[in-house]
């Protein structure tokens, strides 16, 4: 065999190691600042400022959350568990005008109860939730670390401070952003189950289409504002 042949062979197989490494890398998930910021998003710059701007410490952190919690694949809800969710939301909205501390504790405990029907580590692993959670709906996942802190605040959980009113609305503004994350697409899943049975078209987005139309969905209303929220 000529030295030329032996040259391209070697460069052949070098080529095809970088290749197949480069491929497993792709495979273990998001690596480097740039992959997690993307996944990650607010949740990113929030690992960051908690390790004191150390990015590198914290891109070992999310890596590793990825790791441990990347592959979970979350469970569908039937018909009823979805309606009784929405109910009791609804109920904790509609019950912040006369009772806040109350509404916003019921959230906490109904986001926790909801994550774990979904798959997600149970509420009484709160941290380790959170972190299954981060990975998952990284863009909303602060409404529920704001919702269960407001909730321990308002507990007295923390050296007896208590929160106003206006901290624990926003924090049921930011806790419903992940509540209808969680329930949306366990909502178009079931929805779509229920309408292939009876024979109508599901697009590709989701969408259910019927004699040419898109089928509006549903929306849960937000029955508190500033002027109608009683302090507690």
């Amino acid at each position: 065999m000529s030295t030329g042949m032996i040259i391209a062979l070697i460069v052949i197989v070098a080529a095809v190691v970088v290749v197949a490494a480069v491929l497993t890398r792709r495979a273990k998930g998001p690596h480097g600042g740039r992959d997690l910021k993307r996944r990650f998003g607010p949740e990113y710059d929030r690992t960051v400022a908690r390790h004191d701007g150390d990015a590198k410490a914290a891109e070992r952190e999310l890596t590793e959350r990825v790791e441990r919690h990347g592959s979970l694949r979350e469970r569908p809800l039937d018909a009823g568990r979805r309606e009784q969710y929405e109910a009791r939301w609804t109920a904790a909205q509609e019950r912040f005008v006369d009772a806040p501390r109350e509404a916003v504790a019921e959230a906490d405990r109904l986001l926790a109860e909801l994550a774990a029907e979904r798959g997600f580590p149970d509420g009484n692993q709160y941290e380790e939730q959170l972190a299954a959670l981060s990975v998952h709906h990284a863009h909303h996942v602060h409404g529920y670390r704001n919702v269960h802190r407001v909730a321990r605040v308002g507990a007295g959980g923390q050296d007896g401070v208590r929160s106003d009113t206006e901290e624990m609305r926003e924090a049921m503004v930011e806790a419903r952003a992940l509540f209808e994350d969680l329930m949306s697409s366990t909502r178009r899943r079931g929805a779509n189950a229920e309408r292939a049975e009876r024979g109508e078209e599901v697009a590709a987005d989701g969408d259910t289409r019927s004699n040419g139309h898109h089928e509006s969905r549903g929306h849960m209303p937000w029955a508190m504002n500033r002027r109608h929220a009683k302090g507690s």
